[in-house]
């Protein structure tokens, strides 16, 4: 029989495939100098550790923690290299994560029915489409889930597994989203498990210190925490083509950008995929049904796989429109739900159990590399758009001069750093995509963000507070002394029109298609305060610190588990025909 250790070897080796296939124009960015900019993914050569970074710059951290590890790393590796590194790895542990779930609710399915979870985890709609709007860090966040029920289902005990917990809690918690995708499947195994009060609660208290990052910006950042109900409507899940919107959500499909979307689901093809990836579960929940019904486990998740699915499609209605902004303008961080189509991924885990089941079904009629054979058949032909940087759609590229010298001209003693024409979205022509501006991640000083949102010409959220009023004096000619009351003690102009009142300022860089002008005299400090900075860097650094000893602690136990001892009843292993 194969031992444990066989089993993720297979599922690390299929997962890695499978990131190089997807991933394949972006790697290119490993031999340096190439960076990804390519809607929200951004990758710069450098960033600094500045209040935007920490989630303190008066906006919402939306990028928290995930912009200060970069600003930690980069000094170091180019982070061009850090973030595709990251998200490769994000899809290798996906798959091997889920791919360990199904093997232990469902271990007669053998090595074979492991495997085509993993595939079922990395290849689908939903990852295609994170892919293609630039939400990598959500699917790195992503890539902890199957590793986090598992090691709930496997009733952690003692300190060593309250660390464990902790790393994958902070791990999922690279984003915001990603912490409440963490929270809700770590929920939904204690259910399955039937984990006592006292556990939950260390369990609780592990989400919190994984959350602490954007908690604690969220308290003391200055930042209002709730949202328009105006991006309710934008960013809801958008139908595919002869599905409607509960077909959608049970083919993981539908994200809210049109443009965002592989070619093979924009069209009718969406169905026969949808149908074909349904096929699959239908198979394995017969099976589940018939040899696991005793099991709590696969059942439990098919329930949330069932409320998730509905609520996503229900909350693209009007009646849930409705309910949906009402709740994210009265909630504080009810923002989180907006873009209800992420959470088809809390689907994902029964999905891959389903799987694997249905393999273990054929295997009984076919020999185990024919069953495999069926079911990557039914999973990534009717997807063969996510190959190659999804149809070549996502790759990196050359970051002109302009952008590093602003960047080395910029100090951090001066104000802070206004952009001009305002908005964080940008179309340059060495990308020829819409891309978020990456000279905010490049520049020493804060860059001043009024936190406006834009979908298809309608002002999702509106500018706000002093990031308002700067924009405001930008577009009425750029006063240097109500910018310097404001704070700003750089402006950065991409283009040729430079606000009326900056042209008698001798610029400190001149570009063909940037200028950057340093505003004369004293620069009003308003930037955050060193108490809120302070509390900001210890629960970025108390984050980091539970991923480096979880790190350690789970080293020790892989070696304590080879050698014939265990500590704890940590991850037991995985049986499997």
């Amino acid at each position: 029989m194969p031992t444990d250790r066989s089993l993720l070897l297979k599922l690390y080796a299929i997962s890695t495939v499978l990131a190089v296939v997807i991933l394949g124009p972006m790697l290119r960015s490993l031999c340096g100098g190439r960076y990804l900019l390519y809607r929200d993914a951004v990758s710069t050569p450098r960033s600094y550790v500045t209040d935007t970074a920490l989630g303190v710059g008066g906006v919402p951290a939306r990028s928290v923690p995930q912009d200060w590890l970069l600003a930690v790393l980069t000094p170091v590796v180019d982070g061009g290299i850090v973030v595709v590194t990251l998200l490769a790895v994000g899809l290798v542990l996906a798959g091997v994560g889920f791919g360990r779930l199904a093997a232990r609710v469902v271990p007669g399915s053998g090595h074979a029915g492991a495997c085509v979870a993993a595939v079922v985890a990395v290849w689908n709609p939903f990852v295609a489409e994170r892919l293609l709007q630039g939400h990598w860090s959500l699917l790195v966040s992503y890539a902890a889930l199957g590793w986090l029920i598992v090691t709930v289902l496997d009733r952690p005990n003692g300190w060593r597994g309250w660390v464990v917990l902790a790393t994958l809690f902070a791990w999922a918690g690279f984003t915001p989203s990603g912490s409440v995708l963490g929270a809700v499947v770590a929920v939904v195994a204690v259910v399955a498990s039937g984990v006592s009060g006292h556990r939950g609660l260390a369990i609780a208290s592990a989400w919190v210190v994984g959350a602490l990052p954007w908690l604690v910006a969220s308290l003391v950042g200055g930042a209002t925490t709730t949202s328009s109900g105006a991006g309710v409507e934008a960013f809801g899940m958008r139908a595919e083509p002869g599905l409607g919107g509960l077909g959608t959500a049970a083919g993981l499909g539908g994200i809210w950008n049109a443009d965002a979307v592989p070619g093979s689901r924009g069209v009718w093809w969406a169905g026969v995929a949808t149908a074909a990836f349904v096929v699959v579960a239908i198979v394995g929940v017969v099976e589940l049904w018939r040899h696991h019904r005793d099991s709590p486990v696969w059942a439990v998740f098919a329930g949330c796989a069932v409320v998730a699915l509905v609520a996503v499609a229900a909350a693209a209605t009007g009646p849930g429109e409705s309910v949906l902004s009402r709740l994210v303008e009265s909630v504080p961080g009810a923002g989180l739900v907006r873009d209800t189509q992420k959470y088809v991924a809390l689907a994902v885990p029964f999905y891959a159990i389903a799987a694997c089941a249905a393999v273990g079904a054929l295997r009984r009629w076919v020999p185990a590399g024919f069953a495999v054979a069926a079911g990557l058949l039914l999973v990534v032909a009717p997807l063969p758009d996510l190959a190659w940087g999804v149809g070549g759609s996502l790759r990196t590229v050359a970051l002109p001069d302009s952008f590093r010298q602003a960047a080395q001209v910029i100090t951090a003693d001066h104000g802070m750093v206004a952009i001009s024409p305002p908005g964080q979205i940008r179309r340059f022509s060495f990308t020829g995509t819409p891309s978020l501006d990456p000279l905010p991640r490049m520049v020493r000083a804060s860059v001043v963000d009024a936190g406006a949102l834009t979908v298809d010409d309608v002002a999702v959220d509106p500018p706000s507070g002093r990031g308002a009023d700067i924009d405001a004096a930008l577009r009425a000619g750029g006063d240097p002394r109500r910018l310097a009351e404001l704070g700003v003690g750089w402006v950065i102009v991409e283009g040729h029109d430079i606000p009326a009142l900056l042209r008698t300022i001798t610029p400190v860089m001149t570009h063909s298609d940037m200028t950057v002008v340093r505003i004369p005299g004293e620069i009003r400090d308003t930037g955050a305060g060193s108490g809120i900075r302070a509390a900001a860097w210890a629960a970025h650094l108390l984050w980091l610190a539970t991923i480096v000893t979880g790190a350690i602690v789970a080293a020790g136990r892989s070696r304590a588990t080879r050698s014939g001892r265990r500590f704890g009843e940590l991850n037991p292993p995985v049986t499997a025909e």
